[in-house]
């Protein structure tokens, strides 16, 4: 299998019988089934007038509708380009434009979002398919089953960077390498055939459609998508379906521990989570109360989402630290920025990555790509980490939120890790801002959620604690409490939003 129409006609006949999806609204589909409505998207996509590398937009959440027009696109020979459910009119507008798509399947009406309108508002009305009206004569419009042949090579998909700063780029990546990178993961985080893998991660993001709904296809593992996030479906989902899988953001894991009193969740087998501060209280209390197993994983959208996968059996305070080793047939290097060497096991550095993972560029954009991805295939990810000798990697921060305090370089990932270690929080983010005394350049200012029942905790508190376990340069100036911390799509903190309120 080395392309993703061969992957969902191997599950169709290797999984017929099975069941490969369960929506939220009670429609239940087996792999046979599944296949059949792929190709039937993927007949009526081409009597409409699809042509092999076009691109296809798709602005919808996560349902069995997305399934079907993601794959059905891709079975056509298209470019599948998702559209976060989360973007206004100007930016689903900017991402249509940049993409020069074709058509747009979109789900309108999401959470009361008329997309339609906002995109009529921008000036970007192009050619559409509805998901929420007429779906079904659509697929019904086809001809025979499609012929279209595509290859290991052929773009797949593109989908856009998180936007944390600036444009959004378009990343290109193969058939091949998806299906390849997505075996790797499924390998290394031991997904099983007959799994139920709840998927709340956007589909709109790698971490939603191809570690969901590919890894799904290709382990024989049911499919449960969920639209939005909200602490209590989610609970009662898991109770309903008898979920196995629960991949998401760390802050997933600590709304559901903060309120699964009442619910049967010992369905609950593997947790695949990742980012630059995994508390080593949350992997803790995740594998004494919900999980067999938990893995952190690291990957970024231009190495097709994956770049490490951590071993279940490491102990919490280390798998806090590290996000594991280099998928199999890849490469890890820990480089100086300056001069592109590797540093010496255990210093910091920028973390490069080499390998069949790397995307195949920037849509359109050869500067952008060529300033990502170097002259001997090294993609430079903007990440700051550290490898030991065995080959497990720490990220340790983004390059860009690194701020420098009296001279000395501060790492916010390390302070968040010391500050989530207190009983009263559940999260925090930490962010350079102007030292109002004009001493020290930039100090540290930090965003703090507390637990809920744990009232009382004070900004002098957050510092004490910080100044009882860190160096005096690293020990925030501030500590501010929030409800919630601005995040995208993807579950990355937007820390621009932090320091543009502080």
């Amino acid at each position: 299998m080395r392309t993703i129409p061969e992957v969902v006609a191997h599950a169709a006949t290797e999984f017929a019988d099975r069941e490969a999806l369960a929506d939220s609204d009670g429609v239940r589909w087996t792999f046979r089934e599944l296949g059949e409505q792929v190709d039937r998207c993927a007949a009526a996509l081409i009597a409409a007038g699809l042509a092999p590398g076009d691109r296809v937009a798709l602005w919808a959440p996560n349902s069995r509708r997305f399934v079907v027009a993601a794959l059905g696109a891709v079975r056509a020979g298209a470019i599948l380009v998702p559209v976060s459910t989360r973007f206004k009119g100007e930016e689903a507008a900017w991402i249509l434009r940049k993409s020069g798509a074709a058509l747009l399947m979109v789900e309108n009406g999401f959470l009361g979002n008329d997309y339609l309108a906002m995109l009529a508002a921008a000036g970007a009305v192009p050619p559409m398919v509805r998901l929420d009206e007429g779906w079904d004569e659509f697929l019904a419009s086809g001809a025979a089953p499609p012929t279209v042949t595509v290859r290991p090579g052929d773009p797949a998909d593109m989908f856009f960077t998180s936007g944390t700063t600036g444009r959004p780029k378009g990343v290109l990546a193969a058939h091949g390498q998806d299906i390849r990178v997505f075996q790797a993961w499924s390998d290394g985080v031991g997904l099983r055939s007959g799994d139920r893998y709840l998927i709340v991660n956007p589909m709109s993001h790698t971490f939603g459609y191809k570690a969901g709904v590919l890894a799904c296809l290709l382990r024989g593992a049911t499919m449960v998508p969920m639209p939005v996030f909200d602490v209590s479906q989610v609970l009662a989902r898991i109770e309903a379906e008898r979920i196995t899988v629960l991949p998401g953001p760390p802050t997933l894991y600590a709304s559901l521990l903060d309120r699964r009193a009442g619910h049967d969740l010992s369905s609950l087998r593997l947790a695949v989570t990742g980012a630059a501060t995994v508390p080593v209280r949350l992997i803790e209390r995740m594998r004494a109360e919900l999980f067999d197993e938990v893995v952190i994983a690291y990957g970024l959208t231009e190495s097709c989402g994956t770049v490490t996968v951590g071993d279940p059996r490491t102990e919490p305070e280390l798998m806090a630290r590290t996000v594991g080793t280099a998928i199999e047939g890849t490469e890890v290097i820990v480089a100086d920025p300056a001069t592109g060497e590797p540093v010496k096991p255990g210093e910091r550095g920028e973390v490069l990555v080499r390998g069949y993972n790397v995307m195949l560029g920037y849509f359109e954009d050869p500067a952008a790509t060529a300033e990502a991805v170097d002259a001997d295939g090294w993609l430079h990810t903007g990440d700051v980490g550290v490898l030991d000798a065995d080959g497990n990697l720490s990220i340790t921060d983004r390059l860009k939120d690194m701020y420098i305090s009296g001279g000395f370089n501060v790492y916010p990932a390390e302070v968040e890790q010391v500050i989530t270690r207190h009983p009263a929080v559940s999260e925090a983010a930490v962010v350079g801002v102007a030292d109002p005394d004009g001493r020290l350049g930039e100090v540290g200012c930090a965003y703090v959620i507390v637990r809920p029942g744990a009232a009382g905790v004070t900004e002098q508190d957050i510092i004490g604690f910080c100044r009882e376990r860190l160096a005096g340069y690293k020990v925030p100036r501030f500590a501010r409490f929030a409800s919630s911390l601005p995040r995208n799509a993807s579950g990355k903190v937007l820390k621009y939003e932090l320091r543009a309120t502080t």
